[in-house]
């Protein structure tokens, strides 16, 4: 599929690997990346970048004008650390709501009727029941779950006043609700960068390499079977591959939905913990401390629908290879950086 696609963040971790995969379906990519938390040498060299912040309207509507016509806007741009949104919250909503605005109302303006959202499974909150589906309420418990849920609201009225003012092409949204992302891409070309990372596996994985002196489990009271809080992991690359499918499914008239990201299967802590220990060979030092805020006990996806809709069908569903890859960029990006010293 011959497309013009700009992707916003993607610089960043999930954001380089789905331009890559983007790239390769034979799409024309044009990268949108402030570089806050993402790195020039993550974009594919197929891809075009442009530094500038995907919150500023008359800057997007300059840029859709320019590369005429943009097909559709992917959007992962945004803050992601749910401890920082407690303690900073209208930087959340600054960044990840009134800028999500200012760019949907730029692809309003300039013609771009199909994007496809970088949501998240904060939006839940800590759900009545498990596996969750995209039909369960969403209660948000942190600032950052609720940023994310405002752009989802934006999108959906934006979708609805399209569809009432009866528009000759209706704008149309996907928003895929992330559960947790970690990994790195088999080849070792593509990990997570992002500096003070608080991802679970990112930070194993630097005090296996020894860039921490070791790392703290937050809470060992949940309701779980060892007391951890339970998530559910999914590779970087079946994500993805997920966006492609998605994108392809809004260009070829699919209706505006939501989808769940995961693979309904869920991990302690502690079994996070050991996976990485196994696979590293190395047995770095772990406190237990009290319960951090923002934290739910367990979400797992339900993502039976997007399997159905889009046909995604993961490769990479396997905690072990996942930590496995993430431990080998760790290891890549110590070396990197014991060179250049």
């Amino acid at each position: 599929m011959t497309a013009t696609v700009l992707v916003t963040g993607g610089a960043g971790y999930i954001g380089s690997h789905t331009t890559r995969q983007l790239v390769q379906a034979g799409f024309d990519v044009l990268v949108v990346d402030n570089l806050y938390s993402g790195h020039a040498w993550a974009v594919d060299p197929r891809a075009r970048l442009f530094e500038l912040d995907a919150g500023d309207g008359d800057a997007m509507a300059a840029l859709m004008r320019a590369h005429a016509p943009v097909e559709a806007v992917v959007h992962f741009a945004g803050h992601t650390v749910v401890p920082e949104s407690v303690s900073n919250p209208i930087k959340y909503y600054r960044n990840n709501s009134i800028a999500s605005a200012n760019l949907i109302q730029a692809c309003r303006e300039n013609g771009v009727q199909r994007f496809l959202f970088s949501s998240s499974a904060a939006v839940y909150g800590q759900p009545p029941s498990v596996p969750v589906t995209e039909r369960d309420p969403t209660a948000p418990i942190n600032p950052y779950g609720r940023s994310k849920l405002v752009t989802e609201w934006t999108l959906a009225d934006v979708a609805r006043a399209s569809e009432v003012n009866r528009y000759e092409d209706e704008f149309r949204y996907l928003a895929l609700r992330y559960f947790n992302v970690a990994g790195a891409s088999l080849d070792g070309a593509l990990g997570q960068s992002t500096p003070d990372a608080t991802h679970l596996i990112k930070v194993a994985c630097e005090a296996a390499c020894g860039k921490r002196r070791g790392m703290e489990v937050y809470g060992t009271d949940y309701p779980t079977p060892d007391g951890t809080c339970i998530r559910d992991y999914i590779h970087v690359e079946d994500l993805a591959a997920a966006h492609v499918l998605g994108l392809k499914f809004l260009l070829e008239g699919g209706a505006s939905a939501t989808f769940n990201c995961g693979y309904g299967s869920g991990f302690s802590v502690r079994e996070v913990v050991d996976t990485v220990r196994r696979v590293s060979g190395v047995s770095f030092p772990v406190a237990e401390i009290d319960r951090r805020p923002g934290d739910a006990a367990e979400v797992v996806a339900d993502s039976s629908l997007i399997r159905r809709q889009l046909g995604w069908s993961p490769l990479y569903d396997d905690l072990e290879l996942i930590c496995r890859t993430a431990y080998e960029w760790e290891r890549k990006l110590s070396d990197r950086a014991s060179h250049a010293g």
